[in-house]
């Protein structure tokens, strides 16, 4: 098979990528070519491995029988576009990752590190010893953390903050589905309970994917029922949380603090258009929260793994769209 992998973190794993193949296979590397090259040698693949393809390219590829998605989210890729006998598969393997971020962020907001570090920095040493009028941090035991989303790294987030001593509460799409053996959350519930976990949680977490029902979720409304005192932590996606009522409600200090993650926008342009850099309450990063070198040794071992599959005629695994039988 002809393999194209566009993606330019996968392509540090090339080798366990071929994991089991033993050279059967012609890859293509093509996180660094421009868009025409990908187009010209696209018509000729039976596997396209990355997190984005556009729209002209799937519907001009003739052999395609696999776009496998390197992460949980297929946003990036034109379902509709692609034929019927294309199957879509995706890999995850980031909840711990992205989990230990959350902690982290909420950690950093609730001690004032980056503020404590710009401070002593710039050679002012200020604490609550020194300066009566500083607040003292919280610890996370005893707080209540609310997960909009309980999948893969909704769980995970809160089995981290349960170990902390955390109360955990939760909305998600199926509030029946089984939970892990060793995760106790306070509740969960549907999306209806949405305003009871804003208004009763110390620190909202969203990890929902981006979808007609959650654009939006999170705007002015839902702002003000967390609270002033309330954390909001976005490893979802960007468009998730309004981006003009966040910056509203962090300036007029509606909320205490958020961690963003994901953005309404991305490289070569700014986050956002709104200026959070400036905010003091903020924890920013670009969208790497799960970052880790587990999680990407980890997908790429389900990604060979399924083309392997491919080969042998066997089933996919996290299958997101199944290809149409031959009739």
């Amino acid at each position: 098979m002809r393999i194209m992998l566009n993606h330019p973190i996968l392509s540090r794993f090339t080798e366990r990528l071929k994991t089991g193949t033993e050279g059967r296979h012609e890859w293509l590397e093509a996180s660094e070519w421009d868009a025409e090259r990908i187009t010209e040698a696209f018509a000729d693949i039976d596997v396209y491995v990355g997190s984005r393809l556009a729209e002209d390219d799937a519907r001009q590829a003739r052999r395609l029988r696999l776009v496998h998605v390197v992460g949980a989210g297929h946003d990036g890729i034109p379902l509709e576009a692609l034929g019927p006998e294309v199957t879509v598969a995706n890999t995850h393997h980031h909840g711990r990752s992205i989990a230990e971020h959350v902690l982290m962020c909420v950690l950093m907001l609730s001690r004032r590190v980056l503020a404590a570090d710009q401070e002593l920095r710039a050679g002012r040493w200020r604490n609550v010893a020194v300066d009566a009028t500083l607040p003292f941090g919280d610890t996370l035991r005893g707080r209540r953390v609310g997960v909009i989303g309980f999948g893969e790294t909704g769980t995970e987030i809160g089995r981290l903050c349960q170990a902390v001593g955390m109360g955990v509460r939760a909305v998600r799409r199926d509030p029946s589905a089984p939970l892990p053996d060793d995760l106790r959350p306070d509740w969960v519930g549907g999306a209806e309970r949405l305003p009871e976990l804003l208004a009763d949680s110390d620190i909202v977490v969203v990890t929902v994917p981006l979808g007609p029902a959650t654009r939006g979720l999170i705007g002015p409304a839902e702002l003000a029922t967390m609270g002033r005192h309330a954390l909001l932590v976005n490893v979802a996606r960007g468009p998730v949380v309004q981006e003009e009522a966040l910056y509203e409600a962090l300036s007029a200090g509606t909320i205490a603090g958020a961690a963003l993650d994901v953005w309404w926008a991305g490289p070569p342009l700014a986050p956002s258009r709104l200026p959070f850099h400036a905010l003091p309450n903020v924890v920013m990063t670009p969208h790497n929260s799960g970052h880790t070198e587990e999680t990407f040794a980890a997908r790429a071992t389900d990604i060979a793994a399924n083309i392997n599959r491919l080969e042998q005629g066997n089933p996919l695994t996290n299958v997101v769209r199944e290809a149409d039988s031959p009739t």
